[in-house]
């Protein structure tokens, strides 16, 4: 690809950062953190049409998988998790994968990245099949982990998805529905932890809660399903059922610990 430039490694905007006062760094940082949500906001075309296919193949009994290393893989595993709480669904629903396994959500594992095939043997161990879809992030594009996960996929007849910061990279060019958020330098040449991780993490907001909507895990808008796993959600949940019915809070709270989730104390007062 001898036109492809990588965006998100081109010389930051800014010189003599550590000249710079405190507030000045601050103000510089969020001028470039509002390029964004702009960047993001031109491609939700691209990201409804990958959803779409999300929600059809989860309605199917099908998975979503995200696939990443380092902060992309950290980014997607963080999405991931976050899902069965918010949305009571299972743990394996939507997977996160990241390149080095789980030693490299908490720390750099040396060339993991670098493997094409550990991706494959990664996958298999999951037994994804063509009911999934696969999302690669990658701000760069070009990380030979997701792209073997990309390949992968694609001679198993698994619809893929692709998350990158650079136009006409090579995962923009392989996967079925590329998302390529232009964020531009990042601040600090090169440290795509920054807007690039924030387009990425802004992008992975809306494929997961826009498809936990759409196969119905959100009533109203509230966060129906949600696991009551600590004393903050059981008293959110509470205030959920003291909104939608005539109990007060008491009787609100005890059904709640008595049924376990919203959905189904709204379900059993209806059919008192």
């Amino acid at each position: 690809m001898p036109n492809f430039i990588k965006t998100t490694e081109q010389s930051s905007l800014y010189d003599d950062l550590e000249k710079m006062s405190l507030n000045t760094i601050l103000t510089n940082i969020n001028q470039e953190d509002q390029k964004v949500a702009l960047a993001v906001q031109k491609v939700i075309p691209q990201v409804e049409k990958l959803i779409e296919k999300v929600v059809e193949k989860l309605k199917n009994g099908g998975r979503l998988f995200y696939v990443g290393a380092g902060t992309s893989g950290r980014l997607g595993i963080l999405d991931a998790s976050e899902c069965p709480p918010t949305f009571g669904v299972s743990k394996d629903l939507v997977i996160g994968l990241i390149a080095g396994g789980d030693l490299a959500i908490r720390n750099a594992v040396e060339n993991a990245e670098d493997d094409p095939r550990q991706a494959e043997k990664d996958l298999e161990s999951y037994h994804i099949s063509s009911q999934d879809v696969l999302v690669g992030i990658a701000a760069s594009g070009t990380t030979p982990y997701v792209l073997g996960a990309i390949d992968y996929c694609q001679q198993n007849n698994i619809i893929t998805g692709g998350i990158t910061c650079n136009e006409g990279s090579p995962l923009a060019e392989k996967v079925d529905f590329p998302m390529v958020a232009v964020v531009g330098p990042e601040f600090v040449t090169g440290s795509s932890r920054m807007k690039a991780g924030t387009a990425q993490k802004l992008i992975l907001n809306m494929i997961t809660t826009s498809a936990m909507i759409k196969i119905g895990r959100v009533k109203g808008n509230k966060m129906v399903d949600m696991q009551l796993s600590n004393e903050k959600l059981v008293q959110r949940g509470t205030k959920m059922i003291m909104e939608a019915t005539s109990l007060d809070e008491d009787s609100a709270k005890a059904y709640l610990l008595k049924y376990g989730s919203v959905r189904a104390v709204l379900k059993a007062v209806e059919n008192e």
